[in-house]
């Protein structure tokens, strides 16, 4: 979330600085509102800008994607059957914001470490990556195995969301950022960030057929 936006002070010399962000090319809509910085060093001596004011004016303008959750099965999940979970690829990258003043410039970066999926029957599972997408292609082979479960992230449910809200488990997938900052000859470390999406998974029981002859 954005911090409160400082206001200049009463007689305080300073400029009002537009956001300036560089994420690989990519681009969004949201909204950044300009940023109040007081001026740097003047002719008589005054203190420079302080990088570590900085690097708080650049966090609070970091914008970490929402993570859209994927699944497979896509539409209803099964009892005893593995769960392959991931997130679009787009979500799991490095995010910069940075904030200047003349002769200071400062960049925060938020990198995705792991990502906490809450499975909504109690379970719970820590992947350390965006998971595994499961291909189309794998299940067509003959030789594909239905309970193959995914290499790096996956959930295997054992009771059905028959009895839920919905008959649907409510599912979070909570991706976490460290957040580092560097500049003006200095560097230093943020507490960590966090972006939660959420979802509704249907778990059904698998019918068994029996064709033995009565």
């Amino acid at each position: 979330m954005v911090g409160p936006i400082a206001e200049p002070k009463p007689g305080e010399d300073g400029a009002w600085y537009v956001y300036k962000c560089d994420a690989g090319g990519t681009r969004d809509a949201l909204y950044r509102p300009p940023v109040w910085i007081p001026d740097g060093p003047q002719a008589d001596g005054g203190p420079p800008a302080a990088p570590a004011a900085l690097a708080e004016q650049a966090r609070s303008q970091l914008r970490l994607p929402s993570p859209k959750i994927k699944a497979s099965p896509a539409d209803e999940q099964l009892v005893t059957l593995p769960t392959w979970l991931w997130l679009e690829r787009d979500a799991w990258r490095k995010v910069t914001a940075t904030a200047s003043v003349p002769g200071v410039s400062v960049t925060a970066v938020a990198r995705p470490t792991s990502v906490e999926w809450s499975m909504g029957d109690g379970g719970s599972e820590v992947c350390h990556g965006p998971g595994t997408p499961y291909r189309s292609s794998e299940a067509s082979r003959q030789d594909a195995n239905p309970r193959k479960p995914s290499p790096d992230c996956g959930y295997t449910y054992h009771s059905s969301s028959a009895e839920q809200p919905d008959n649907a488990y409510r599912v979070s997938a909570t991706m976490h950022w460290s957040v580092t900052w560097s500049g003006a000859g200095e560097s230093g470390a943020f507490p960590g960030l966090t972006a939660t999406s959420n979802a509704l998974f249907r778990v059904t029981e698998s019918q068994a057929v029996n064709t033995d002859d009565q």
